[in-house]
């Protein structure tokens, strides 16, 4: 799967991706064969509910997962290069560098015991043979260009004298400190104010245009992937169960679970008149994943494919121009529910 413009070399290309993590309990799935692209200046967003895989399939990338504690197989190529199996020194040289990622929670994220400053400082001066006060001054840039106020008397603050929505900023500032070529954002706007939810969205927006950067952003939020992300990849059970243009996923999604997601959704452009409907059920335990297709126990439709649902997994296949889904219903079936039963009450 390649991004929507259809570019041979994608930036980032994760191919048949396993992290399992073995436990006293058994083998927790957490990613089971996944796949995705992402190419310089595009932006991919990652949802589902939690416990679909999401983060751990980010950590994976930036290879933050503890050695000896996940089970990786597949390929993880940055600019060409496979990072599964690589040296975790040579991992780290390129963090900060060629990518970098906001965390979701960036209080747990930062060192409390230094200030905020300092660790962009270092940060930087990882990268870059610069003196302190070289770097001093380009973390008081950065913090100004996230929205700081006062950057050159808060660069010496420390995380607990910053609200959510600075701290938020500060940890985007970290990160581009190095001018990264991709970045990860997990849930960069989870507990954020709208009003400061939408100047994060529009200054990842600015910062990807201006260095023409690779973007993957995750969250369970169908709004901000629609504000931000060229395409979507929606995960369920550690898997892949829709991928396409973000267009394609707003205006004619393909599956059962992102009927749901959508369902879920406030909408704000347009006068509801029934109550939003949350999907039945909760996700699958990732130690016994359900036979078949993992989301046959929450799924309305299920009945239509006869014992399919229940015995056999459904091939992740393109059903016409570049739309994957993993799905038994027939393409007759999915366009008669999308137009008679989920569209008009969206």
């Amino acid at each position: 799967m390649s991004s929507s413009t259809g570019a041979q070399n994608p930036f980032l290309e994760v191919r048949n991706l396993r992290v399992h993590f073995p436990t006293d309990d058994g083998v927790v799935k957490s990613v089971d064969d996944l796949s995705f692209s992402v190419e310089r200046g595009k932006t991919l967003g990652i949802v589902g509910e939690s416990g679909s895989g999401k983060s751990v399939t980010s950590l994976s990338v930036m290879g933050l997962h503890k050695r000896g504690t996940a089970d990786i197989t597949g390929e993880i190529l940055l600019d060409g290069q496979d990072l599964v199996g690589l040296d975790p020194d040579a991992v780290r040289r390129l963090r900060g560098k060629r990518m970098a990622m906001i965390f979701q929670d960036p209080l747990s994220a930062m060192h409390p015991f230094y200030s905020v400053g300092s660790q962009i400082v270092e940060a930087y001066r990882v990268h870059n043979k610069v003196t302190k006060q070289v770097a001093r001054k380009h973390a008081i840039d950065l913090l100004e260009r996230v929205g700081i106020p006062n950057p050159k008397s808060r660069v010496d603050d420390y995380p607990h004298q910053f609200s959510g929505g600075m701290r938020q900023r500060a940890m985007i500032a970290m990160a581009l400190s190095c001018d990264p070529e991709l970045l990860i954002a997990d849930e960069p706007t989870t507990a954020l104010d709208v009003t400061v939810q939408a100047q994060i969205l529009d200054l990842i927006r600015d910062l990807q245009a201006e260095f023409n950067s690779a973007v993957v952003i995750i969250t369970h939020d169908l709004g901000v992937v629609a504000e931000l992300a060229d395409d979507i990849m929606v995960m369920y059970a550690g898997r892949a169960v829709e991928y396409s243009t973000a267009e394609d996923i707003f205006t004619n999604p393909q599956h059962p679970y992102t009927w749901g997601l959508l369902g879920s959704m406030p909408r704000l452009d347009r006068e509801r008149t029934e109550r939003l409907q949350p999907i039945a059920g909760s996700p699958p335990s990732l130690i016994n994943v359900p036979q078949g297709c993992p989301f046959n126990p929450r799924c309305a439709y299920d009945a239509l494919n006869g014992d399919l649902s229940t015995t056999e997994r459904p091939e992740f296949r393109d059903v016409g121009g570049g739309h994957f889904i993993a799905c038994h219903l027939s393409g007759e079936e999915r366009t008669r529910i999308w137009e008679n039963e989920i569209r008009p009450k969206l």
